[in-house]
């Protein structure tokens, strides 16, 4: 009996401590290099997985849970629409990077 509410009293502390798990989101522009990589992030496809990671970890996060391209329209205020201050009529697109502690 000891056991199982042992047990018990681990799992719910371990289900609390991830419901308090960090999370933050990151917007980044989305420069095309010509590499694809920032394509890869922009439309959530797999070889963005260990792009978004990575990108987690050199902000000391775990792990990326999500990563998607973001239009400019979902950013308030400091994102510049298409026509207006963008270089040569270009305005870079942005990702969203979701990380976890």
């Amino acid at each position: 009996m000891r056991l199982l509410s042992a047990l018990v009293s681990c799992a719910s502390i371990l289900a609390a401590s991830s419901a308090f798990a960090e999370t933050r989101v990151f917007i980044i522009a989305n420069q095309a290099g010509g590499y694809g990589v920032d394509q890869c992030l922009a439309r959530g496809e797999k070889c963005g997985a260990q792009i978004a990671r990575t990108y987690c970890q050199s902000r000391e996060f775990a792990q990326a849970s999500s990563y998607r391209r973001v239009d400019p329209d979902e950013i308030t205020g400091s994102v510049p629409k298409s026509g207006a201050n963008c270089s040569h009529g270009h305005c870079d697109d942005y990702v969203a990077i979701t990380c976890q502690r």
